[in-house]
């Protein structure tokens, strides 16, 4: 009798309904700049000369670190919805403007048209720091199903992706300037999935009943980024009665406090990303030599890390299998740093069937530890610190992908330009 008044307690009511759209947000945060990933040999082939899967993602991260830097400083003080649907809206606008560019030059390359793709890749960083920081702030009040959730649509982005660019390289393949055919009809699928994001955020995912017991929660607890939303979903915030019988029920750690108890956590996320993004995605697209893959040899490379960053996430939906132990989760991330070598010296003397197998663990685990960390790391602290921590979490995270793909440059020492 238990079990049936639990599941119809406001704390499960849409429960797995928000599952899935958290994972399709997720989704949403990283489509369209996995899909400028993934059509890497387009722009290979448009711009041989600019390195240009390196150069863009040196172009995005300066934008997606600097946003989030001021808007986590500034976290307490904004309205959450209003950041969300700014950061989906540029998604969908940016993801639409590579189509319209491409169709604008005929598919011509050419210094002009790389500026215009940077500037393009810089708004898809912008978006990524409105959308990822905050998404993960506002769920890390909630279940920790909803942030794993929407941290394995994050990765199944990459996937999806990279399927779908598998598939629209073969249908084209044969094609007069069916690579282009092939990028084209994959950016309108991108900038469809990015509008239907933002029509999920505006009207679907206010009004599911769990997510508005936990923002309503988080008000209670003093949290003023949660109102837009709140009022969204038909929910009138009220004046806080019980804090004005005890005033501390309202006071929260300061974004100072909360970085100095989980230094821990933070370094865990910075060098996650710093490893994971010295080596994807641009030593696989450059620098693994020639293979019997040929053309397709990067792509399956690609495809393979985001399979597997995708399958690492869900492994800590089992228990025995998580890791909760700070020290054990530093232990395991420092330990991930052989991985250095490994590739080195399989890029020089090993074969294909080598190289697959460590980019597949390189995406595994970094999928499995990403889950473990944001998910532990809240646990403890009331809704406007998480708020908090979340987006302190995701800053690092960037940080650690800057840092990570300024290093990639250093494969090509040695090799020339």
């Amino acid at each position: 009798m238990g079990t049936v008044n639990e599941d119809r307690s406001p704390t499960n009511k849409g429960k797995y309904a928000a599952m899935v759209v958290c994972w399709l947000l997720g989704n949403g945060c990283l489509f369209s700049w996995n899909s400028m990933l993934t059509i890497e040999d387009y722009y290979g082939y448009l711009f041989p000369k600019y390195h240009p899967l390196r150069v863009l993602t040196l172009v995005y991260q300066p934008f997606a670190l600097g946003t989030l830097a001021v808007l986590a400083y500034n976290e307490a003080k904004i309205n959450t919805r209003r950041r969300n649907l700014f950061g989906y809206l540029l998604f969908f606008i940016s993801t639409l403007l590579v189509l319209v560019l491409d169709l604008a030059t005929s598919g011509k390359g050419g210094i002009g048209t790389f500026i215009g793709i940077c500037a393009i890749s810089g708004a898809f960083g912008v978006a990524d720091a409105h959308v990822q920081g905050g998404m993960v702030g506002d769920l890390s009040f909630m279940r920790p199903e909803f942030i794993q959730s929407f941290l394995a649509g994050l990765a199944a982005s990459g996937a999806l992706t990279s399927a779908l660019r598998l598939i629209t390289k073969a249908a084209f393949e044969n094609s007069k300037d069916g690579l282009r055919k092939g990028a084209i009809m994959f950016f309108a699928i991108s900038s469809f999935f990015e509008l239907l994001c933002v029509l999920l955020y505006a009207f679907i995912f206010p009004k599911l009943p769990i997510v508005k017991y936990y923002r309503s929660k988080a008000a209670s607890e003093g949290s003023k980024t949660v109102s837009a939303d709140l009022a969204a979903g038909g929910v009138q915030t009220l004046p806080h009665q019980e804090a004005e019988e005890d005033p501390k029920q309202l006071e929260r750690l300061s974004n100072k406090e909360l970085l100095i108890q989980n230094i821990d956590y933070a370094l865990d996320m910075f060098l996650i990303y710093v490893l994971t993004l010295s080596i994807f995605p641009g030593f696989l697209s450059e620098d693994t030599g020639s293979h019997s893959l040929g053309a397709w040899y990067a792509l399956v490379l690609i495809a393979m890390y985001n399979v597997w960053d995708l399958i690492g996430r869900y492994i800590p939906l089992i228990k025995f299998l998580k890791i909760e132990s700070r020290k054990g989760l530093m232990a395991v991330i420092l330990s991930r740093f052989l991985l250095i070598p490994s590739f080195y010296f399989t890029a020089k003397y090993g074969d294909q069937g080598w190289m697959i197998i460590l980019t597949s663990f390189l995406g595994l685990s970094n999928g499995y530890l990403t889950v473990c960390v944001l998910t532990s790391a809240p646990k403890g602290y009331k809704g406007p610190e998480q708020n908090a921590l979340g987006n302190l979490l995701v800053l690092f995270l960037l940080g650690g992908v800057f840092a990570g793909v300024t290093l990639d440059w250093l494969w090509l020492i040695g090799k020339g330009w």
